[in-house]
C-alpha cells in the first residue's frame, strides 16, 4: 500500500494526540504555548489533508475513514485533558464526547444500510466551535483573561453538539423513512 501525503498528514493528526495530551497533563514552564502550538498544528492538518486529498484526486476509503477519527481523537484527547486540569465541566465533555460516539455508531449503522450521511454546515461549525474553544481553555493555562472567554465559547461547542448531533439523527430518519416507502409491501 502506497501512503499519499493527505493520508500521511491524517496519520501526522493521529500521531500528535498523545503528545499533546502528555503536554497538557505535565506541568513545565511553557506547556501551554508548546500544548496550543500542537494543537495548532494537529488541526491544520484536518483542513490540509482534505484540500490535497481533493486537489490532487487523491480521495481514498483510508482518508474517508481515518480523518473522522483523527477528528475525534485530536479533540476529545483535548477535551478530556482539559477536564483534568479543571479547565472544562466534565458534564460539558460528556456531552461533547457522547455526541461524537452517537453520531459515528449512527454514520456505522447507516453505512450497513447502503447510507452514507454527509457532514453538514452544522458538523463544520462544530468542529470550528471546538477549535476556538480547545485553543482558549489551552491558553487559560497561562492567561487567566483567555477563561471568561474559553468558557464562553465551550458553552457554544455544547449548544452545537447538541443540534448538530439532532440534525444527523434527523437526516438518518428521513433516509431510513424513504428507504422503506421504496420497499415494495410483501404479497400476500
Amino acid at each position: 500500500m502506497h501512503l499519499n501525503l493527505p493520508n500521511a498528514l491524517t496519520l501526522l493528526r493521529i500521531f500528535l494526540v498523545p503528545f499533546l495530551v502528555v503536554v497538557l497533563l505535565t506541568r513545565f514552564d511553557g506547556r501551554e504555548i508548546v500544548g496550543l502550538l500542537i494543537f495548532l498544528v494537529a488541526i491544520s492538518t484536518d483542513f490540509f489533508d482534505g484540500w490535497l486529498a481533493r486537489r490532487r484526486g487523491q480521495v481514498t476509503t483510508l482518508g474517508t475513514l481515518l480523518d473522522p477519527i483523527a477528528d475525534k481523537l485530536l479533540i476529545c484527547g483535548a477535551l478530556i485533558s482539559l477536564v483534568e486540569l479543571d479547565l472544562a465541566p466534565a458534564w460539558m465533555v460528556v456531552v461533547v464526547v457522547g455526541r461524537e460516539f452517537a453520531v459515528s455508531g449512527l454514520r456505522a449503522i447507516a453505512s450497513g444500510q447502503g447510507t452514507v450521511i454527509r457532514a453538514s454546515a452544522w458538523g463544520k461549525a462544530k468542529m470550528f466551535s471546538q477549535v476556538v474553544a480547545v485553543s482558549l481553555l489551552i491558553l487559560a493555562l497561562r492567561y487567566t483573561e483567555a477563561l471568561l472567554p474559553a468558557k464562553v465559547a465551550l458553552w457554544f461547542v455544547v449548544a452545537i453538539a447538541i443540534v448538530s448531533g439532532a440534525e444527523y439523527f434527523r437526516r438518518f430518519l428521513q433516509q431510513v423513512v424513504s428507504i422503506e416507502n421504496t420497499i415494495p409491501p410483501p404479497e400476500p
